[in-house]
């Protein structure tokens, strides 16, 4: 949808700064003055990047003359200064764009009243008012009335204010999420910044899975290949290059490698136009919001039928003349009582149907859903997780597998060389370069040095070096900086021709490059070991000597296996030499010429270390013990991975590892789909995985019935997230393609927080389930006590404003309470919760019922031996009556209050445990507590209510007290293994149909 409505506003955008503009591709640049201390202006660069002028860029004299007037250096970038930055900003703009306000207050109040129950009784107030003070006097006339007016007032002003709360809190989770970081080269080095403080005149290294991050011209690419669906709907891949050097803000980097040269940000880029215009709030429902509504249906279509047939009931009473005054007179006497007297009786009877329509509508359960998602979503940003879809929330609890990288996930991805091998001799101190000749060094620090997209630079200090790039990379880098290796020499003496950029399906990357004084062409490669060796002829031992191969392969075949056990990653560099004739001169042919990968000869093989990260072991014992299987799949080799396996507990023992519970990517793939099957089911370790294993296991897995979350960092890795049931990316090392395609980002890669994001998708559905329970408790209480007293009596013990006030405590303010309780371990100590369990569990149906009886027995007690048993006979019927009726008011609070308590442990005896720990829950409950003595004490006037003894006050405590004992008590009461709610599963399904319908 936004990609749609994007595309209108885009061809609305251009045919109108059509006709603002008259540039014609191949047009002279009209002379406009130059930009401050620039040499261009805004316009100027507005112009050339925004239409793609060509003509315009080479009249420029290109991305090297654009950077000239924009004082910018084009291999070390703009001055890291803070006046200069600011200068750029105030001359071009800043890389922000404004968004659409969210819904104000007002729209919130706006919606709340809108429920057809709220505005009935809003009638019903104002009716009842209009009666009150016609046949009472204004003094007292506006009791009722205005009562019930102030009461759904706060209803309504509790629900909008809670919606906003949670709308602010969606808002701010957003922003967070569209602040993506980028590294640009500034003062010569390479450093990570917010895409919000990208400038005009920035020089920003791309590779894949980056998303461009402002409006500009390549200045040098390699195989660079764009993704700009996101801008034209089109999702051809689009190559760049000197003929097509244009780079659009918001489109991903599909292939290659390159740099860029910033020329437009912000406001001042159609993608800042475009994001300007376009309200990210989606309005998402997820399945469990669905549900819930599903279920609230239900409930509404049981509580109007219900509120119908005591709205019969108590209108035929009244007109039969069985209806009584608390004094005991007739309500009603044909012929006698006026008119008046009988609108404001029927007014009477009306508001009190409606008012049951109003309780039993559960208005809380999609507020309780919103409230748990808003709050579990702030408390997973501080647990390093940052929820881009809201469905991944509640799906993350019924995760039943988790098939998780391992570099930087399972490890600490801080990677050091901690043995080399150069030819077939083992270096004693693999940092000591003298014992390499000269040829080798040469040879391996023209590969390091050029066969990289990382760099080597000087710390800002100017004391140190610093190395950039990915973990492998930098950790090779700074193995050949301290052999000897001087980066920026070595870069100098030779020209790159060709590169074939490393990606995680070939696993290799290589360069031609050319010495500047030399004919000869060399071609480096670097990758995994085993494939860079099955690809070599020779080898250079230590003394620059080259010898054939074969007799030494076995033992550096061997070399490579003992490295993987002790889980290193292991690399190989190699190369080999061409003449120029054989390197097509042609720019096209050139771009399309494949590297020779065979003949190579190998120079050396490095053990990396990548050591396991602390509580790792804990965490995989944690899913392990609550029935969630942990499985790696990785690209390393099949022992490095079985090693780090053994390390992190995903493996028990070597000796127990049984048949296919450890497999490479290429046997899996080439199973059949019905031994695939029986494979994944045993399956913990695939190494040597490419992409398309990853994606075929956790198609094979959900073909199984699992509910699989993945974990991946890769611009390949986007399939295998995008089809899991939750993505979950990394935050560090993850591309923009891999977070786009995923649910959550793990903001710190870390294992341990894959975990925590487990720990609240099940919190999320355990908070639902209490507020379920709690909520109908509550209504099967109020409904049935108020049906069988309307049946019997003529007239209900709850009135109006005193079931207002319920509803605020069970929707409103229980929602808060149950809602923001925080996970605990005994979530995870029992099973995922499957993707098609009721709602209502058997646990929740037996204390549900419980509860509900109890409370129901101890009111209809209250209500037909109320009077006897406060011995209250004698007393005037009407002073009897509303102390009979305030004790149940006050009881069935109280009732309320213990039941929310007992709703926080459903299946647990000690109901305290951890109360201390949700402070929100116990401010509800006090406040509830507070209001309510407030409402009997002070407010008696407006709720229908007397001042009562402290001794009914503890009788109200007491009996409220009892039904904590009582349900720990059912709590020891099995339950059976059949679901006990399968009609009324059915029934609110169909609701769902019929409503989606």
């Amino acid at each position: 949808m936004i990609r749609a409505h994007a595309q209108v506003i885009r061809a609305a955008l251009l045919f109108k700064l059509a006709g603002q503009r008259a540039i014609v591709l191949g047009t002279e640049v009209a002379p406009l003055p130059p930009s401050g201390d620039y040499g261009i202006s805004l316009e100027q660069l507005a112009s050339v990047t925004r239409d793609h002028n060509l003509s315009a860029l080479q009249q420029y004299g290109g991305a090297k003359g654009l950077s000239e007037k924009l004082k910018t250096d084009i291999d070390s970038g703009i001055v890291d200064d803070d006046d200069e930055l600011s200068k750029r900003k105030n001359v071009f703009g800043a890389n922000t764009y404004p968004m659409k306000k969210g819904r104000s207050y007002l729209r919130f109040l706006w919606e709340a009243w809108q429920d057809l129950t709220l505005i009935i009784l809003i009638v019903a107030a104002v009716l009842s008012l209009a009666l009150g003070i016609h046949t009472k006097g204004l003094k007292e006339g506006w009791y009722d009335g205005g009562s019930i007016t102030f009461a759904v007032l706060l209803v309504i002003f509790v629900t909008a204010t809670s919606d906003y709360r949670q709308s602010l809190r969606f808002q701010n989770l957003n922003e967070e999420k569209r602040n993506i970081q980028i590294e640009v080269i500034r003062d010569g080095r390479r450093e990570k910044i917010s895409i919000y403080e990208i400038v005009v005149g920035d020089v920003v290294p791309l590779r894949i899975g980056d998303q461009v991050p402002a409006d500009g011209v390549l200045i040098s690419g390699h195989s660079l290949a764009i993704d700009e669906s996101s801008m034209t709907g089109e999702s051809k891949i689009v190559n760049k290059n000197q003929k097509a050097p244009f780079l659009m803000a918001g489109c991903k980097v599909a292939d290659g490698a390159g740099t860029m040269l910033v020329t437009g940000v912000g406001i001042n880029t159609e993608w800042g136009l475009l994001m300007a215009s376009i309200s990210e709030d989606s309005g998402e429902e997820t399945p469990l919001q669905v549900r819930l509504n599903g279920v609230a249906t239900f409930i509404g279509i049981v509580g109007l039928v219900v509120a119908l047939f005591v709205l019969i009931v108590l209108i035929c009473r009244f007109f039969t003349g069985n209806s009584k005054n608390p004094d005991g007179t007739t309500q009603f006497v044909r012929g006698q009582t006026s008119v008046s007297k009988t609108m404001d009786g029927v007014v009477h009877i009306i508001t009190a149907a409606v008012t049951i329509v109003v309780v039993a509508v559960p208005e809380g359960l999609p507020l309780a859903v919103t409230l748990t998602l808003a709050y579990s979503m702030k408390k997973m940003m501080a647990d390093k997780a940052l929820v881009r879809r809201l469905s991944a929330c509640e799906t993350m609890g019924s995760a039943t597998t988790i098939c998780s990288d391992k570099t930087g996930t399972l490890t600490l991805n801080q990677m050091t060389v901690v043995e080399a091998y150069i030819g077939e001799k083992k270096l004693d101190s693999p940092e000591d370069g003298s014992q390499l000749h000269s040829a080798v060094s040469s040879l391996l620090d023209e590969g390091i040095t050029q066969n990289t997209s990382g760099s080597v630079f000087t710390s800002k200090d100017g004391k140190g070096i610093e190395v950039s790039g990915s973990p492998t990379e930098e950790a090779i880098l700074s193995w050949g900086v301290k052999i000897g290796m001087k980066f920026d020499v070595v870069r100098s003496e030779s020209i790159v021709l060709h590169v074939s950029p490393f990606n995680s399906t070939k696993k290799r990357g290589g360069v031609a490059i050319r010495k500047q004084s030399g004919s000869r062409i060399h071609i480096h490669w670097k990758g995994a070991a085993e494939i860079i060796l099955a690809s070599c002829t020779g080898y250079l031992d230590s003394n620059g000597c080259l010898h054939s191969i074969e007799r030494e392969k076995d033992f550096l075949k061997g070399a490579i296996e003992d490295m993987a056990a002790k889980s290193l990653r292991c690399v190989a560099i190699a190369y080999q030499t061409c003449n120029v004739d054989e390197v097509p001169t042609d720019e096209e042919q050139l771009a399309q010429w494949a590297l020779p990968e065979d003949d190579l000869i190998l120079l050396a093989i490095l053990g990396i270390k990548d050591p396991c990260r602390p509580g790792v072991k804990d965490a995989v014992r944690q899913c392990t013990d609550s029935g969630v299987k942990v499985r790696m799949v990785t690209g390393d080799n099949i022992q490095t991975a079985r090693a780090i396996a053994l390390e992190c507990g995903i493996l028990t023992s070597n000796t127990e590892v049984t048949e296919f519970e450890v497999i490479d990517g290429k046997t899996f793939r080439e199973l059949s789909e019905k031994e695939r099957e029986q494979v994944a089911k045993r399956m913990s370790v695939m190494g040597r995985s490419s992409p398309s294993d990853k994606l075929l296991l956790v198609q094979t897995l959900r073909k199984l019935g699992e509910v699989v979350a993945v974990t991946g960092d890769g611009t390949n890795d986007a399939p295998a997230l995008h089809e899991a049931d939750i993505g979950l990316s990394m935050g560090i090392q993850g591309t923009e393609v891999a977070k786009e395609s995923s649910d959550i980002i793990i903001l710190d890669d870390n294992f341990a927080s894959v975990v925590k994001v487990v720990r609240w998708g099940r919190s999320v559905y355990a908070n639902i389930q209490k507020f379920i329970q709690f909520q109908l408790t509550v209504n099967v209480a109020a409904l049935v006590i108020n049906v069988v007293a309307a049946v019997s009596s003529g007239d209900v013990p709850l009135n109006t404003v005193q079931l207002l006030w319920i509803n605020l405590i069970m929707d409103t303010l229980g929602a808060l309470a149950l809602a923001t309780e925080p996970p605990t371990d005994h979530l995870m100590h029992r099973p995922p919760v499957g993707r098609r369990e009721p709602l209502v569990t058997n646990i929740m149906w037996r204390n549900l019922l419980i509860q509900a009886l109890y409370q129901i027995g101890i009111l209809l007690v209250l209500n037909f031996q109320g009077k006897s048993i406060l011995s209250l006979e004698q007393d005037d019927p009407k002073h009897a009556n509303m102390v009979k009726n305030t004790l149940i008011f006050n009881t069935f609070v109280f009732c309320q209050i213990f039941n929310e308590v007992n709703a926080r442990k459903p299946d647990e005896i000690n109901v305290f445990t951890g109360v201390t720990k949700n402070p929100l829950f116990t401010g509800v409950v006090g406040t509830t507590l507070i209001l309510q003595i407030i409402i009997i004490e002070f407010l008696g006037k407006f709720t229908s209510t007397v001042r009562v003894s402290w001794k009914l006050w503890l009788v109200s405590l007491a009996i409220g007290i009892i039904s904590w004992p009582l349900a720990a008590a059912g709590k020891l009461i099995p339950v059976p293994k059949t679901p006990l709610g399968k009609v009324f599963i059915k029934s609110y399904q169909r609701c769902i149909a019929a409503r989606n319908a």
